[in-house]
């Protein structure tokens, strides 16, 4: 488990220059308002639009599988926005790694506290069930507000980037966990803390079972949510964040607890988890990450993939 952020000289190495000098750009965007940083990250999303083509083209397949009754029309327009929201997500995770907390205060609505609150009061650990949106690291800072939790992260491989991002997270929390220690997180919620987790991406096939998603009836997913819930004897309430419709704030809702999960049934849980990931997108699509190849994975091996 990661309680600081460990600093070395090694890190002055010309080779991360570059990268220190692109974060302090943008630890410069802090003096200005919200909106008019979001104003100036859509339209960075609009210029690396060309750079990152390959990603685009996954996102817009992705947005043909999910959403196959959607006019392409819309679907164009739907495509549009979430690569603008891809250029806003820079000044997010600025925001939530550089903000002071005061300046959080002023930018952010909290619904749903009182389950948190009566969740822990029971004794319970709590699995934050979340989604990867784009403003999803300003949702924990804004969660570290009023209940630090612990956070599932994945380890950078640029030491320079991995530094930042152990800082800037541990802002939000109090301590940071790799994605694959799963005792470590256990032993977490038995201490009653709150992880943070994700069940919304392809990982593979391994751990993984084949439910709908959308409109894919068979995207592979990772039933580490129940299996999390059981070993942990922890409360799973589900999570979302969003950035205002005027850019001006941030909104996070958490939901009670859910009943009788996790169940005997581990598909059954999981095909639940889904369902309650396609409401949370829903309620922002343009704010989630559809860059990922979240239908890599097929039920049979042999089949071609979706994305050629």
């Amino acid at each position: 488990m990661i309680e600081k952020a460990q600093f070395s000289n090694h890190l002055f190495h010309p080779k991360f220059w570059l990268l220190w000098f692109f974060a302090g750009l943008v630890r410069l965007t802090l003096l200005l308002p919200l909106d008019k940083q979001m104003k100036m990250g859509a339209s960075i999303g609009r210029l690396i639009k060309k750079l990152i083509s390959r990603r685009v083209k996954i996102a817009q397949r992705n947005l043909e599988l999910c959403f196959p009754d959607m006019p392409a029309a819309e679907q164009a327009q739907l495509l549009d926005r979430n690569v603008e929201e891809i250029g806003k997500a820079i000044f997010d995770i600025a925001n939530a790694w550089w903000w002071s907390d005061e300046k959080v205060q002023r930018h952010m609505t909290i619904k749903g506290q009182e389950h948190i609150d009566k969740t822990l009061s029971e004794g319970h650990g709590i699995v934050l069930f979340a989604v990867h949106c784009l403003p999803l690291e300003m949702g924990a800072r804004i969660f570290g507000q009023f209940h630090p939790g612990v956070g599932v992260y994945r380890p950078h491989k640029n030491p320079a980037m991995e530094y930042m991002q152990v800082k800037g997270r541990l802002r939000s929390n109090k301590a940071l966990v790799p994605k694959r220690d799963l005792r470590q997180m256990v032993r977490c919620l038995r201490k009653s803390d709150v992880i943070w987790y994700t069940a919304d991406q392809d990982f593979g096939r391994s751990s993984a079972t084949f439910v709908p998603f959308f409109a894919v009836p068979d995207a592979a997913t990772i039933t580490g949510a129940s299996t999390l819930a059981r070993l942990g004897k922890a409360k799973v309430l589900p999570f979302s964040v969003v950035r205002n419709a005027d850019d001006k704030g941030y909104t996070i809702e958490i939901l009670p607890p859910l009943e009788d999960f996790p169940s005997k049934d581990e598909v059954a849980d999981t095909k639940r988890g889904n369902a309650i990931i396609e409401q949370i997108i829903n309620k922002e699509r343009a704010q989630y990450m559809w860059l990922h190849r979240r239908f890599k994975t097929r039920p049979d091996p042999d089949s071609p993939s979706v994305y050629k």
